[in-house]
């Protein structure tokens, strides 16, 4: 059996990258109590809203999309996306209408070139991938002090 160790040649897998961001939600999981508690808190706090709109200027339409989300929003998205990693995006029949009829015409549309450089195209996905799971594991810590903060309980060290 093979053994895989966190050495620093492996510090960017993807394998380490999507246990790095399920340890996470799972640490919020446990954290958050009481999710209702949530609703309508803003992820970032004041101090953070400062350098947020210095970065404003280079936000994407992703970044805008989220940047309404309160603490609820996000809890509820990373736990969504957590259970997509550990189970698979398609679960049930809904989820298949739903996701299936993308996930088709972008298949057909890569597929109908046939000259596409399959390695390029793994490796830009891949490069994407991280930092997605990047910014929620970063996203995940955040909240789960933030929630910490709100309850008073700020110098936790769990």
């Amino acid at each position: 059996m093979m053994q895989i160790t966190d050495s620093h040649n492996q510090k960017h897998s993807l394998f380490n990258a999507m246990n790095r961001f399920i340890a996470a939600v799972n640490n919020m999981d446990q954290i958050v109590m009481v999710p209702s508690l949530l609703r309508d808190v803003p992820l970032e706090d004041a101090k953070n809203e400062v350098r947020s709109s210095v970065m404003a200027s280079s936000t994407t339409a992703a970044d805008s999309y989220y940047s309404g989300r309160d603490m609820y929003g996000y809890y509820v998205l990373l736990k969504s996306i957590r259970n997509d990693i550990e189970w698979g995006v398609l679960q049930g029949e809904d989820r298949k209408k739903e996701k299936l009829s993308p996930v088709v015409d972008i298949t057909r549309r890569e597929d109908g070139d046939g000259d596409e450089d399959l390695e390029k195209q793994f490796h830009y996905h891949l490069s994407g991938l991280h930092t997605v799971l990047a910014k929620l594991t970063r996203k995940a810590n955040i909240l789960t002090n933030r929630y910490k903060q709100e309850l008073g309980f700020g110098s936790w060290g769990i």
